[in-house]
């Protein structure tokens, strides 16, 4: 028989990166802006807050568990923060192409992750090619202490680090910011139409900046819950695999509601691990197949977005375009 209780608790933690990916792609395509350079983005992330933690952990002092999780989780905030004002310099400022800027960044963050991990695992001086902050992952994946005496009920819903349920609020925040708040509104006029935003007064470049610097964090704490808790403080290079695409794909899938994104991701999340729990015997022919599923599904629902013409499906109308306000 299939097995739910072990399957929705990883399903979960392989969705919460992408969660926080989407969240923040959403934010930031809301203000008009594509940024194709999330994989980097939160690649960057994971990376900042591993060296945060691996200096922490070989500085010798007793370990806190307050500095343990704030240390690599400013970290990391800071580094894709660099990464999203690097984004909006290039695109918002300079008018840069937002596709050609973002894969460049994507191809950027890569490359600065995996050679500020590879330099960290020559420190270590291990034998592996990978580094494990294992005392940090475990703040990280602390879980409430009753959680075990609960059964099924406990695995499944309280069996989770901080992070997640932090994930959970802020994709639920995000909702709620943007469809609830005068800010959220703002930011989804500059969006569809900035020269008319402009003109009723709207700061478009201020929001530009605010939605695509939070955005990137948001993301950037996606690469961190990756490597923190579930890949237990484990870093190795090139081992994100396509979460960072997965992530802007759910943006669509979920037609750019963040809030649908929390059952999304870990839709996804499962899709992801099917093989693992579906037997397939010796045949690998057959798991490779289901996981093409992820795929398949994002395919069919850019089919049928596509084939939706009501507005609010649809994605912001300035998407991807920079803002002359000289041809205003």
């Amino acid at each position: 028989m299939f097995d739910f209780v072990a399957f929705i608790p990883r399903a979960v933690a392989q969705g919460v990166p992408l969660m926080l990916g989407s969240t923040g792609e959403t934010l930031t395509q809301k203000s008009g802006n594509l940024n194709l350079g999330l994989p980097g983005v939160m690649y960057v992330g994971a990376i900042c807050g591993v060296i945060g933690s691996f200096m922490y952990e070989t500085s010798g002092v007793v370990m806190n568990g307050f500095l343990a999780v704030a240390i690599p989780v400013i970290c990391s905030l800071f580094g894709s923060l660099l990464m999203g004002l690097l984004y909006c310099f290039l695109t918002v400022t300079l008018r840069a192409n937002q596709n050609v800027t973002g894969l460049a960044m994507t191809t950027f963050g890569v490359g600065f992750g995996n050679f500020f991990g590879g330099s960290l695992i020559r420190l270590t001086d291990t034998e592996v090619p990978s580094i494990s902050l294992s005392a940090t992952s475990a703040y990280f994946k602390a879980t409430l202490p009753f959680a075990d005496e609960l059964g099924w009920f406990g695995s499944i819903f309280l069996s989770y680090g901080a992070l997640t349920y932090i994930a959970i609020i802020i994709a639920l925040g995000c909702s709620y910011f943007l469809k609830r708040t005068r800010s959220g509104l703002n930011l989804r006029a500059v969006g569809e139409d900035p020269a008319t935003a402009d003109a009723a007064g709207i700061n478009v470049t201020s929001y530009k900046y605010k939605a695509t610097c939070i955005g990137c964090m948001i993301a950037g704490l996606g690469g961190l819950y990756y490597v923190m808790d579930y890949s237990s403080g484990i870093w190795s290079n090139d081992a994100f695999g396509d979460r960072g695409w997965l992530a802007i794909a759910l943006v669509i899938f979920t037609m750019w509601r963040p809030a649908v994104g929390v059952l999304a991701s870990f839709l996804f999340g499962g899709l992801y691990i099917l093989y693992l729990f579906i037997p397939s015997g010796t045949n690998l022919a057959v798991k490779e197949l289901y996981k093409m599923l992820p795929y398949l599904v994002t395919i069919a629902v850019l089919i049928i977005v596509s084939l939706k013409k009501s507005r609010e499906n649809q994605p912001p109308e300035h998407l991807g375009l920079s803002y002359f306000r000289e041809e205003r």
